[in-house]
């Protein structure tokens, strides 16, 4: 079974389909045990950093996520739910300040610069640069276009762990792979024929053993 956290954030049915159709078992879940019980994790997330980081704070699930990815379980983070898991983001903080993260990786969340003549946010297919070799990433050609909505990037502090950038303006780490997490700021769920093929190879990371 694999568990999508359900902290009431956007675009989790969505994932939800993409991952019934290929043939997962999949629930959507908020319950602890259930979560820390499955054979693979799913943080997806649109939305507000701060509102999103607290609904799972408030829920107890920031802990849960800790516990999932300390046990070694697949786990899969998709836009928020990727920038989630770095130390904080220039978003919703006010006043200058910044709004935390769970802190799991080094790194920060940045605003895309907005002098760059480009429009903000980045909405459209963007081609993926393919930094290490990732199970996600196992039997896509080379420079897959994958599809983007966001205004905020992630500037991971280990560049050893990106497994891919994208380019809008300036370059931005958009996978990560680190042990048993691989983190995407693009939507699989989204991106056609190349994001299904990455969820199931997601989903055979989950089920290999």
């Amino acid at each position: 079974m694999i568990a999508i956290i359900d902290y009431e954030a956007g675009n989790i049915r969505s994932v939800q389909k993409v991952l019934q159709f290929i043939g997962a078992d999949v629930e959507v879940t908020s319950q602890p045990e259930f979560i820390l019980n499955a054979d693979g994790v799913v943080l997806p997330g649109v939305g507000a950093f701060a509102d999103c980081t607290g609904s799972l704070r408030s829920k107890g699930l920031d802990v849960v996520t800790r516990q999932v990815i300390a046990r070694g379980t697949p786990f899969l983070g998709i836009c928020l739910g990727y920038q989630m898991l770095f130390d904080y983001s220039e978003e919703d903080g006010g006043d200058g300040k910044t709004a935390p993260g769970l802190g799991i990786f080094r790194g920060s969340v940045k605003r895309i610069p907005g002098d760059l003549g480009l429009k903000v946010p980045h909405m459209g297919w963007n081609n993926l640069m393919l930094r290490k070799e990732s199970p996600l990433f196992s039997g896509l050609p080379a420079d897959p276009y994958v599809y983007f909505v966001h205004s905020y990037h992630v500037d991971v502090e280990d560049k050893s762990i990106v497994a891919a950038t994208s380019r809008y303006g300036i370059e931005m780490d958009v996978s990560i792979c680190s042990g048993n997490v691989f983190c995407t700021q693009f939507h699989p769920e989204k991106s056609g024929d190349i994001g299904t093929m990455m969820l199931r190879n997601f989903v055979k990371v989950v089920y290999r053993g």
